[in-house]
């Protein structure tokens, strides 16, 4: 049986037998308390009576950043022994970090993506450090504040500076006693500010450091060490830290995952190597690394992290009103309006709130969102070129995987603006998705539950007009709608592409009589269900005098396409938003969505039901949604138990009384058609008398140069304490 002596920096004596690559070895661990004359007599005592010794926390080198250099008292202790190898872990350690990270990331992806990272300490933990760079994090060090007291340092990208404070942090260390180095939970500390410790999601580095300085509060921190013991993940549960992952592998299995330190590590692969005259070195180390199979340990220390599936989703101001009514921004209800909603849409993306309570009954997977808004308007989103907005969607994605999030959904306009989602999900590493299948599916559903309630008997029998059919969402609708109803009018503004859609649905469905029109006007009258999905500003989509009695108009739009004040003069005529949904659990948004408790938009409720069935994937993305994604995500929908939300009509959700006047109504109006026709006549009238509009604003012209300055400082400084004051 081979023998390894670990000594290490604590007073603590241990002697267990473990079995590592296929062999029996008796690791025996004894503490110096940091002495170097203790250390050096254990050494000359085990000389030669064990296969390897390992310096655990008395390092032989120092290293950080690109600097490198021996630790005056710690490169002489390996002398002491004339016949038993000395290691100190640091042949292997930064590849197995490195090696480690790639595995955590494989076995939980994204848990690094995008974080900010603070090394506690970055000395010694270069491969550490690199990997994670890697990963989209920003880094920065805790070192200064370790060795000297002062302020922490900026991340890897700013290498001159890190160098050079490289240089003088191993210039002050290199022959400081052990325990200054290697700074255990209950040494003396320094004093200093917590603010980097705040700023950071993960902390990184050696275990006890982190136990030492960090603060007592670490709620949702995750913490990625070299190993971590029994006693220090009891402390930092006990702190709030939602994570521990320790790197290296185990030298016992399963039970002793996460426990050993890289110098344990090489001392057991010196034991092991095949020639003993083989060199201390990586390169002696890879074949036998090669044969180790491990996965880094990842520890959930807090009730409900474990198994949590995460998504992010994007919303922004539908109008100006949306900005005045944010309790951060009430106070800009004071400006004029045309400078806050041109100013606003410089703002970066914010974060707004945690999507909690998300549970499916079916599988009881768990989920959790992260809500982020944007700053700009649709139309200011329309007014600028698309890159404008799709930087501030780059920007949101970032932050969206710093929360944890593996797919990211797009709200309202977002989903809109340029290709729909195709170049954020080209630039990102987290899955997007629009959320338009869903959307569709939900206003198809929503749609017929309002067609029949208003008293019709037989669907087939009906017409159907899609308004904005050759876009994306309603393009896809038009084609289902045709092999539902078999007669459809289809309008848009495109006629070439209008011919496309009406040749692609003849194929599909032969039997489908299918009209195409720029203009909605002309048939209206013969249309029990009009459908609404367009991007028109500063214009009237339809003009709802001349519907027929009881019409539906589903108005998927985002902001709207029809508003309050042209519904009501058809009282006859219901007007309903797209399908809303119920997401299964106890849902709590965190912030008023615009919508009932508990009822979600579709985009939103696609993002999280994918998360929930674990697609964390590109689902619908660009114009052309496919019908086998629309049928896809509805089967999802019924799986995991998702539910239509009760109709709404301008936010007022619709009784049975409601549903019963306009039947009661629309009948009279049938009988009647004198009646009815004075009613379109009056109806036209007063329409003609309002602004034409559509989304709910009217084209306005530019505003002065001057103005969006002094516009832009002032809600720029504001936006600018408030982030500093969240941060």
């Amino acid at each position: 049986m081979k023998k390894v002596l670990v000594i290490h920096i604590n007073k603590k004596k241990h002697r267990e037998t473990v079995s590592f690559l296929g062999q029996e070895i008796e690791i025996r661990r004894i503490g110096c308390n940091g002495e170097v004359e203790s250390c050096r007599e254990l050494i000359a005592r085990y000389d030669g009576k064990v296969d390897a010794i390992a310096l655990e926390g008395l390092p032989a080198w120092l290293e950080l950043g690109h600097e490198k250099r021996p630790h005056l008292i710690g490169a002489a202790l390996p002398g002491a022994a004339k016949k038993t190898p000395v290691v100190d872990g640091k042949e292997i350690r930064a590849g197995l970090e490195r090696w480690g990270v790639i595995l955590a990331d494989r076995a939980q992806p994204g848990i690094f993506s995008q974080k900010r990272v603070l090394m506690v300490p970055g000395l010694n933990h270069t491969g550490l450090a690199q990997a994670l760079e890697r990963r989209g994090s920003a880094i920065r060090y805790a070192d200064p504040i370790l060795y000297f007291g002062l302020p922490g340092l900026p991340g890897i990208g700013s290498n001159i500076t890190l160098d050079r404070a490289a240089k003088l942090t191993l210039e002050r260390i290199k022959d400081a006693p052990f325990r200054r180095i290697a700074p255990q939970p209950g040494d003396p500390r320094t004093n200093h500010s917590d603010d980097l410790f705040k700023w950071a999601d993960i902390l990184a580095g050696d275990v006890a450091a982190i136990r030492l300085y960090a603060p007592e509060k670490l709620r949702h921190k995750t913490v990625v060490v070299e190993h971590a013991a029994e006693e220090d993940l009891e402390d930092l549960r006990r702190r709030g830290a939602a994570i521990v992952i320790a790197l290296m592998p185990s030298l016992n299995g399963a039970g002793g995952a996460g426990s050993w330190s890289a110098a344990a590590i090489e001392a057991a692969l010196v034991a092991l190597r095949p020639r003993k005259s083989a060199p201390l070195s990586e390169d002696t180390y890879l074949d036998l690394l090669a044969d180790l199979e491990w996965s880094p340990t990842i520890r959930y220390l807090q009730p409900g992290e474990a198994g949590v599936n995460k998504f992010a989703f994007i919303i922004h101001p539908l109008n100006v009103n949306f900005i005045h009514q944010s309790p951060s921004f009430r106070w800009t209800r004071y400006l004029p309006d045309e400078i806050v909603e041109a100013v606003a849409a410089y703002l970066p993306p914010m974060y707004l709130s945690r999507i909690t309570g998300g549970q499916s009954p079916a599988t009881g997977q768990r989920i959790e969102g992260h809500l982020i808004t944007l700053g700009a308007t649709p139309r200011q989103m329309m007014q600028h070129g698309e890159r404008f907005t799709y930087n501030r969607l780059n920007a949101a994605a970032r932050l969206a995987e710093r929360k944890g999030a593996r797919i990211m959904g797009l709200g309202a306009f977002t989903s809109v603006v340029g290709d729909a989602g195709v170049t954020v999900a080209h630039e990102n590493d987290i899955a997007i998705t629009s959320g338009n299948s869903l959307t569709v599916a939900a206003t198809l559903e929503a749609a017929k539950q309002a067609v029949i309630k208003m008293g019709a008997k037989d669907l087939t029998r009906g017409r159907v007009m899609v308004v904005g059919a050759t876009g994306s969402i309603g393009s896809v609708c038009s084609r289902l709608l045709a092999q539902a109803i078999h007669d459809v009018v289809l309008v848009s503004i495109e006629p070439e592409r209008l011919i496309d859609l009406k040749r692609a649905i003849r194929n599909e469905t032969p039997n489908c009589t299918v009209a195409i029109s720029t203009r909605a006007d002309d048939y209206l009258g013969g249309c029990d269900l009009i459908v609404t999905t367009t991007s028109a500003f500063g214009q009237r989509v339809i003009d709802i005098s001349k519907c027929k009695p009881g019409a539906v108009i589903c108005d998927v739009a985002r902001p709207p396409d029809i508003n309050k004040a042209e519904a009501a003069l058809r009282p006859d005529v219901l007007v309903i938003e797209s399908g809303e949904v119920l997401i299964p659990g106890e849902i709590d948004f965190g912030y008023d969505i615009g919508l009932p408790p508990k009822v979600a938009y579709a985009c939103l409720a696609e993002t999280a039901l994918l998360a929930m069935e674990g697609r964390f994937e590109d689902y619908t993305l660009g114009r052309n949604i496919t019908m086998e994604r629309v049928k896809e995500i509805y089967r999802l929908f019924k799986k995991h138990q998702f539910k239509i939300a009760a109709l709404r009509s301008f936010g007022e959700i619709i009784t049975e009384e409601m549903f019963a006047e306009k039947r009661e109504l629309a009948e009279k109006l049938r009988v009647n058609p004198e009646l009815f026709a004075q009613l379109q006549t009056a109806a036209a009238a007063r329409l003609a008398r309002m602004p034409k509009m559509a989304k709910g604003v009217q084209a306005k012209g530019g505003l002065s140069v001057p103005k969006v300055l002094a516009g832009a400082a002032i809600i720029g400084a504001a936006a600018y304490l408030l982030l500093r004051k969240r941060k």
